[in-house]
């Protein structure tokens, strides 16, 4: 049996945006694990910053091979209070918020709380442009990546 302190440790810094919301955007983030260290990046042509947020989540969790104990880091308040308060009102309700309305980037948030349910995941806020390494390398990855596909790279 596998218990968490057996469990692999990884850091993981995501960030999200766009140029335009809607309009071009990028995801990126960087995971940590003792000395190894993977930076992961994408973009697409016409998206939102939350999309984008949502995105880097799932892309980074999606890599760990097995399960992990992963500190988690977004400068997104939707990402994290979407994952650890909203989402459980939201499948109780059918996908629904509690105005009765449908939830945005529904498609997005399955897949990430499917990617939460293999991982001891605790989900941490950072202030976005504050200095914070892990934050700040994930924003050169989004910014990398939204630059990649305007050029056509």
């Amino acid at each position: 049996m596998t218990t968490p302190d057996s469990l692999p440790v990884v850091t993981i810094y995501t960030d999200g945006g766009c140029r335009g919301n809607p309009g071009p955007g990028g995801w990126g983030a960087l995971l940590e694990s003792g000395d190894h260290r993977k930076e992961l990046k994408g973009a697409e042509h016409d998206t939102t910053n939350n999309r984008m947020e949502l995105t880097a989540a799932i892309r980074a969790l999606g890599v760990l091979k097995r399960e992990c104990r992963v500190a988690l880091w977004t400068d997104s308040e939707y990402l994290r209070k979407g994952i650890t308060e909203w989402i459980h009102g939201w499948i109780k309700r059918g996908w629904k918020t509690a105005a009765k309305q449908p939830v945005k980037n529904a498609d997005l948030w399955r897949e990430l709380y499917a990617q939460t349910q293999r991982h001891q995941i605790e989900w941490n806020w950072v202030k976005g442009h504050s200095g914070h390494p892990g934050n700040e390398a994930a924003d050169r990855l989004v910014n990398e990546a939204i630059d990649d596909l305007l050029s056509g790279a």
